[in-house]
């Protein structure tokens, strides 16, 4: 564990990224003392899980609308009996959203259950078979997922690598947040662990060790909804630079993840004005 956690403050202080984090922390602080959230910071967090729920959807392609998904998860909308691929896609960025709120308090010290439970409710209606849910590949599984990012590993690199994410979220709380997050954001995505849903529950993780970390306590930042403020390609791009990079790709992923943190907070105090305001659009 201290290897890993000497190599992420060795990324964290290179100078790029470090501009990036405090960016992205002075932002997060300013979001923490919004005067809307001096009484209302759960309904601000709940509000903020809704359009992280639509922004992790349209990232994997599903469009819909922030009241769409605010009607189905409180259960103003009925679902549909036979939903589509695109409708299955936000069903599970919503159940994935909603279990963040509970997963807190496991982040560092039950690393594998998080992973497993997310992937459980955000694959629910994805998988072709429930036995595939909560568990990682086995060596006949690949994932079709993420091409752009290159072959899914398999085997014992698989292991290895997986090992390593639960690693990183176990030493969450020794490292600069922004850089875990982003770290462990980007691997999930690029090692692909499970059959499908890897994008849904690596996008989870990082909204689960934002607050766990103490980068956003107030759970109100909307990260699914930065990675999205410059669109689909830039942030799987960003992603593919991590993966295929070198270092330099990894810098690129880690100033995407300093930017999209800003437009998170900033997300997020749209969020506390409406709430203040009692206008939710």
């Amino acid at each position: 564990m201290p290897e890993i956690v000497s190599a992420l403050h060795r990324l964290a202080e290179l100078e790029d990224v470090a501009a990036a984090s405090e960016r992205a922390r002075e932002a997060c602080t300013a979001l923490r003392w919004h005067e809307g959230l001096r009484r209302r910071t759960p309904e601000a967090a709940a509000e903020s899980r809704v359009r992280g729920a639509w922004a992790s959807g349209e990232l994997d392609g599903a469009r819909s609308s922030a009241t769409i998904v605010r009607d189905l998860m409180r259960g103003a909308r009925e679902r549909s009996p036979h939903p589509d691929p695109a409708e299955r896609v936000i069903h599970g960025a919503m159940a994935a959203t909603a279990e963040t709120e509970h997963l807190g308090s496991l982040a560092l010290s039950a690393p594998g259950q998080v992973l497993a439970r997310l992937h459980t409710v955000a694959a629910a209606e994805l998988v072709t078979d429930r036995e595939q849910l909560g568990r990682p590949r086995r060596a006949d599984e690949g994932c079709d997922e993420l091409v752009d990012l290159g072959p899914a590993p398999q085997g014992e690199e698989l292991r290895v690598r997986l090992a390593g994410v639960v690693e990183l979220m176990s030493s969450a709380d020794q490292a600069p947040a922004l850089v875990v997050a982003a770290v462990v954001h980007a691997e999930i995505a690029t090692i692909r662990p499970f059959v499908v849903g890897n994008a849904l529950v690596a996008r989870a993780v990082e909204r689960v060790l934002v607050r766990a970390t103490g980068l956003d306590p107030t759970g109100v930042a909307v990260p699914e909804a930065g990675h999205g403020s410059q669109g689909g390609p830039a942030y799987l791009g960003s992603l593919t630079g991590y993966a295929q990079g070198g270092s330099d790709g990894v810098r690129l992923w880690l100033r995407h993840c300093g930017d999209s943190m800003v437009e998170a907070a900033q997300e997020g105090a749209r969020v506390a004005d409406s709430v203040r305001a009692g206008r939710l659009v």
